[in-house]
């Protein structure tokens, strides 16, 4: 089976998420589930229903995270020598040359990535262009509105 990377950070997340689940959540449904059940009839009883609906989405999510975790190649980046390349786990600042926009990344894996927290996929294509390059270099990503030329200002390990 194919490991897949993933930033330390991103299993440590993972890691603290499924632990709630397991130790808080689990618990939790169970005992509504034991409440529930004293209430009599189970065919019309709504907490019942719902503390069940509960149970299996937490028990999808925790086999879930399980996977994720047994197939991740955990990268510890503050552990890594680059030598001033941009690797996995890395976070780069970059110019857009043309808006003079500086946006921030950082490279992680698919399952990491958010948007939204500036948590790009290595598979991406700002990733891809990124990939072994330095401070003061020029990349072209091609993105699917055209070509975007940015200037990587800093390459930061943490």
């Amino acid at each position: 089976m194919q490991k897949h990377p993933m930033t330390k950070e991103g299993a440590d997340a993972l890691q603290a998420e499924l632990n709630k689940l397991k130790k808080e959540d689990r618990p939790r449904i169970t005992q509504a589930i034991a409440d529930a059940r004293e209430h009599g009839d189970l065919k019309e009883n709504a907490e019942y229903h719902a503390a069940r609906e509960q149970q299996g989405l937490a028990e999808a999510r925790i086999s879930q995270i399980e996977a994720q975790l047994s197939n991740a190649q955990i990268i510890d980046v503050t552990k890594l020598n680059p030598g001033g390349k941009i690797v996995f786990g890395a976070t780069v600042t970059v110019l857009n040359i043309d808006t003079d926009e500086e946006l921030t990344y950082k490279i992680v894996g698919n399952e990491e990535s958010d948007v939204k927290a500036n948590k790009i996929s290595v598979n991406s294509p700002i990733a891809r262009a990124l990939i072994g390059k330095e401070e003061g270099d020029e990349v072209i990503v091609q993105a699917p509105s055209g070509n975007i030329d940015y200037e990587i200002i800093e390459i930061q390990y943490i």
